[in-house]
């Protein structure tokens, strides 16, 4: 009797998991940022987005090649280092259609970049910004980064005697929409979070605790996968129900919340111990603060406000992308010029 071999399984577009994947990693085996670029394929896929519609930024160090792992139909485009914000603003003017996922690490953010994720966080620029935070400058073997806790020990023993720069307290203050911590080790709670990031309009930062192998898994660090699992705080189970396809998303006894999505998705909160309100700006400040005098990092979604305009809504361009509109559209004419300069005389 003849027999069939059923094919691969397909989103709502018709394409296999692995249409969602890139090149073949080379960062070490066990890197936490391939356990996140595994995340990113799922959730692209889950959601049925179009590869094609994506745009993949980066700036310099291991995180930073990560976007060559996923995608590989998408855009993309690697900047220097720390300067993947300006070019992610100058992407979403251009072309306000795509879907822009940036990926930086903490070096690459909270020291050379600094400057650049200021301004992004205070423009609400509408794209995901997802940090594979380690603590370490992987790629130059290891030293501490702005992230790396107070008392947290090098390979070596040297103990960093400086505090870390909370980018989530961070992003929080200066005006950043959705801002949201994980950890790569839980792979359904950054799916999840994942999966949200890309339903909101505005700057959606993940700060994922991303443990390096390699240079930052030692005892003493306060990044490694031990120390990870040891500090991990879920504010609350998280499950991401999509509009365009509702799905089972997993219920446990407890408090629910719901958190409409621009898009009409929703983001259904589980809290665990507390009554956690995410939409409460204040709330998450006081919350960050308390959690980091712990020596605690929560996990999940800690803020977001729908109601925030984004950077290309106040600008109030035209609906149409700037990257399609035609020349004499864009420039002005030589009339136009000579009145200009006729006004100026």
């Amino acid at each position: 009797m003849a027999t069939t071999t059923p094919g691969p399984q397909t989103n709502r577009l018709g394409l296999t998991l692995n249409d969602y994947k890139g090149a073949p990693s080379t960062l070490c085996a066990g890197c936490g940022h391939d356990a996140i670029t595994g995340q990113i394929v799922r959730a692209f896929y889950e959601m049925g987005v179009e590869p094609h519609r994506v745009a993949k930024l980066s700036g310099i160090g291991c995180s930073s090649k990560t976007p060559a792992y996923f995608l590989n139909k998408a855009h993309g485009f690697n900047s220097v280092h720390g300067r993947m914000p300006a070019i992610a603003t100058g992407t979403m003017l251009a072309n306000r259609q795509l879907i822009a996922i940036g990926v930086s690490g903490d070096g690459d953010t909270a020291s050379i970049g600094m400057g650049q994720f200021v301004h992004l966080m205070r423009r609400n620029v509408p794209m995901i910004y997802l940090v594979e935070n380690n603590g370490v400058y992987g790629l130059t073997k290891g030293q501490f980064s702005a992230t790396a806790d107070i008392g947290s020990t090098l390979k070596t023993g040297v103990a960093n005697d400086l505090p870390p720069v909370d980018l989530c307290a961070l992003a929080v203050q200066l005006g950043a929409s959705f801002v949201a911590r994980s950890f790569s080790g839980d792979p359904k709670q950054l799916v999840a979070l994942l999966e949200a990031a890309m339903a909101h309009r505005g700057t959606a930062l993940l700060d994922v605790i991303s443990p390096c192998v390699t240079f930052n898994n030692h005892e003493g660090s306060t990044k490694s996968y031990t120390a990870a699992k040891e500090l991990d705080m879920p504010l609350h189970t998280l499950g991401f129900i999509p509009a365009f396809s509702p799905i089972e998303a997993e219920i446990v006894p407890g408090e629910t919340r719901v958190v409409d999505m621009h898009d009409g998705s929703k983001v259904t909160l589980k809290n665990l111990s507390r009554d956690y309100d995410p939409t409460s700006r204040a709330g998450a400040m006081a919350t960050l603060m308390e959690s980091s005098g712990k020596g605690e990092f929560l996990t999940g979604l800690i803020y977001v406000n729908e109601q925030q305009p984004d950077f290309i809504s106040a600008l109030n361009l035209v609906d149409e992308p700037l990257a399609t509109l035609p020349e004499a559209k864009v420039r002005p004419g030589k009339d136009v010029l000579d009145k200009v300069m006729e006004s100026l005389r």
